[in-house]
């Protein structure tokens, strides 16, 4: 079995990533099927054959938000969406918000004179709210993840994600896909997600339990949170989030393949922010996952970047398109990259 990819190159991050993202996807021969890999490991997804794609057209790089005519709205919640935000906000039950607060999260109190416009902080009668955080060293290129959306597990391994405020670039390997899921069952072994690749140390692995004490290890204070090692439990709760939404970011949808991942501010705990997840996972769209939960200092750096701190925000380096709100994200990620059916 083998793959064939477009060479891509990254957009923000560092030559490195760039390099490895190119030298990666470049796999042998045109044939795309697979024969069915039995897994045996507990973080495994169903049997499934994958066939050949039609061939991506290119995506023009010209572009922007005004002249593609996907602006996003700032701020609001289309009527017809309060539907998918409840059925995507079961996570604040199950996992009472795992993921949505940076490791060593804590508030602290300024004069609002003190603190400039730039930093993200909530006003209030004078002062200003700043949320920090202490996440630990981050590594210099993005993880790689091999996942989908609807995945117990690799919502686990998200979760930690944005706990330790790492940046990621996620393969989406949705059911039928015919690009990374494949790929990453040549390069693994076996049909199991998720699937961690750290270009950092060279360090792969399987298993979201092996994976998440590796980060915090690694790129934490080696203790693993306590919603995050309950055993059973954890997995049945982070099952039980995803109900909501009815198996949505599980199964592919043909699409173009982009020339560049597409960037995404966000976090796991974050309602919008599944939502546009679950597009870039059914389309198997690559994107670089720049974790922001709450104490993270990467909510400064949005807010500089647009004037606000608002998620989820999309940048898209093929179009340069750039833009908010989530059903707004949806509706550009399907009009663009989505192969219309017949």
């Amino acid at each position: 079995m083998a793959a064939a990819l477009r060479p891509s190159i990254l957009s923000g991050i560092p030559s490195k990533t760039a390099e490895r993202y190119k030298s990666m996807n470049t796999i042998g021969s045109s044939k795309r099927s697979t024969s069915i890999v039995r897994a045996d490991l507990k973080d495994s997804s169903s049997s499934t054959e994958v066939q050949e794609p039609p061939s991506p057209p290119s995506i023009s790089s010209e572009g922007s938000s005004s002249s593609s005519g996907f602006k996003g709205s700032q701020f609001s919640v289309r009527p017809d969406q309060i539907g998918a935000i409840l059925g995507s906000s079961l996570s604040l039950p199950f996992r009472f918000g795992s993921g949505g607060l940076v490791k060593g999260y804590k508030i602290e109190v300024y004069p609002a004179a003190e603190i400039s416009d730039d930093t993200y902080a909530i006003p209030f009668a004078g002062r200003k709210f700043v949320e920090k955080a202490n996440p630990g060293p981050q590594p210099e290129q993005p993880i790689e993840i091999y996942e989908f959306e609807g995945c117990p597990f690799c919502r686990k391994v998200r979760e930690i994600v944005s706990i330790l405020d790492i940046d990621a670039l996620f393969y989406p390997c949705p059911k039928n896909g015919p690009t990374f899921r494949p790929k990453a069952i040549e390069m693994g072994g076996k049909k199991q997600f998720p699937y961690m690749v750290d270009p950092n140390t060279g360090t792969a692995m399987y298993e979201s339990d092996d994976i998440i004490k590796y980060l915090v290890d690694k790129y934490g204070d080696g203790k693993v949170p306590l919603l995050l090692n309950l055993g059973m439990l954890t997995t049945i709760t982070a099952g039980l989030a995803l109900v909501g939404r009815g198996g949505k970011g599980s199964t592919y949808v043909p699409s173009k393949l982009p020339e560049k991942p597409i960037e995404l501010w966000a976090y796991e705990s974050s309602p919008f922010c599944k939502l546009a997840r679950e597009a870039l996972s059914e389309l198997e769209l690559p994107h670089v996952y720049h974790s922001c939960a709450r104490g993270s200092a990467k909510r400064d750096i949005l807010k500089q970047k647009t004037g606000i701190f608002q998620v989820p925000y999309l940048e898209d380096p093929n179009t340069g398109v750039k833009m908010f709100e989530s059903a707004d994200i949806v509706k550009y990620l399907r009009a663009t990259y989505a192969i219309p059916q017949a």
